[in-house]
Protein backbone atom coordinates (compact mmCIF):
# COMPACT_ATOMS: atom_id res chain seq x y z
CA UNK A 1 0.00 0.00 0.00
CA UNK A 2 1.41 3.36 -1.00
CA UNK A 3 1.47 6.27 1.46
CA UNK A 4 2.38 9.93 1.37
CA UNK A 5 6.08 9.24 2.21
CA UNK A 6 6.80 6.17 0.12
CA UNK A 7 5.78 2.64 -0.73
CA UNK A 8 5.66 1.32 2.84
CA UNK A 9 3.59 2.31 5.87
CA UNK A 10 6.71 1.82 8.06
CA UNK A 11 8.88 4.39 6.29
CA UNK A 12 9.44 7.67 8.16
CA UNK A 13 9.02 11.10 6.58
CA UNK A 14 12.21 12.56 5.04
CA UNK A 15 12.58 15.21 7.78
CA UNK A 16 12.56 12.71 10.68
CA UNK A 17 15.80 12.57 12.70
CA UNK A 18 17.92 9.47 12.16
CA UNK A 19 18.92 9.25 15.83
CA UNK A 20 17.76 10.75 19.07
CA UNK A 21 20.19 13.05 20.87
CA UNK A 22 21.69 11.76 24.10
CA UNK A 23 19.97 13.01 27.21
CA UNK A 24 22.16 15.06 29.50
CA UNK A 25 23.31 13.39 32.73
CA UNK A 26 22.98 14.97 36.16
CA UNK A 27 25.55 17.67 36.97
CA UNK A 28 28.61 16.16 38.66
CA UNK A 29 28.33 12.83 36.83
CA UNK A 30 31.76 11.58 35.77
CA UNK A 31 31.99 11.13 32.01
CA UNK A 32 34.75 10.03 29.61
CA UNK A 33 35.53 12.36 26.72
CA UNK A 34 36.44 9.88 23.99
CA UNK A 35 37.88 12.57 21.70
CA UNK A 36 40.53 13.54 24.30
CA UNK A 37 40.60 10.36 26.44
CA UNK A 38 39.86 12.43 29.58
CA UNK A 39 37.52 11.95 32.52
CA UNK A 40 35.55 14.98 33.59
CA UNK A 41 32.53 16.03 35.62
CA UNK A 42 29.46 16.94 33.59
CA UNK A 43 28.64 20.61 34.24
CA UNK A 44 25.86 21.41 31.78
CA UNK A 45 24.72 21.76 28.20
CA UNK A 46 24.90 24.81 25.97
CA UNK A 47 24.10 25.09 22.26
CA UNK A 48 24.17 21.33 21.76
CA UNK A 49 27.59 20.89 23.40
CA UNK A 50 28.28 19.40 26.82
CA UNK A 51 30.59 21.10 29.28
CA UNK A 52 32.99 18.97 31.33
CA UNK A 53 35.61 19.99 33.86
CA UNK A 54 38.48 18.07 35.43
CA UNK A 55 37.70 16.15 38.61
CA UNK A 56 38.52 18.42 41.53
CA UNK A 57 38.17 21.62 39.50
CA UNK A 58 39.90 23.37 36.68
CA UNK A 59 39.16 24.80 33.26
CA UNK A 60 36.03 23.45 31.61
CA UNK A 61 36.01 22.14 28.06
CA UNK A 62 33.20 21.43 25.63
CA UNK A 63 32.53 18.21 23.80
CA UNK A 64 29.93 16.81 21.44
CA UNK A 65 27.50 14.51 23.30
CA UNK A 66 28.20 11.63 20.89
CA UNK A 67 31.89 11.73 21.95
CA UNK A 68 31.08 11.11 25.64
CA UNK A 69 30.14 8.06 27.66
CA UNK A 70 29.63 7.44 31.40
CA UNK A 71 32.82 6.59 33.27
CA UNK A 72 33.32 2.99 34.34
CA UNK A 73 33.92 2.37 38.08
CA UNK A 74 37.70 1.94 37.54
CA UNK A 75 37.87 5.20 35.56
CA UNK A 76 36.00 7.06 38.33
CA UNK A 77 38.37 5.60 40.92
CA UNK A 78 41.48 6.62 38.92
CA UNK A 79 40.20 10.18 38.40
CA UNK A 80 39.27 10.61 42.08
CA UNK A 81 42.59 9.12 43.23
CA UNK A 82 44.55 11.43 40.92
CA UNK A 83 42.63 14.38 42.40
CA UNK A 84 43.38 13.23 45.96
CA UNK A 85 47.08 12.86 45.10
CA UNK A 86 47.23 16.38 43.62
CA UNK A 87 45.50 17.73 46.72
CA UNK A 88 47.98 15.96 49.05
CA UNK A 89 50.91 17.45 47.11
CA UNK A 90 49.42 20.92 47.51
CA UNK A 91 48.60 21.31 43.83
CA UNK A 92 44.87 21.74 44.60
CA UNK A 93 43.25 23.68 47.38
Amino acid sequence: MSTKYGASDEQEPPHAPTSTPASAPAPGTLMVDLSQDRVGEFRGEWCGKWSLRPVGGGVEWTVDPQDVRPAEPIERLRAELACANRRSRGELL
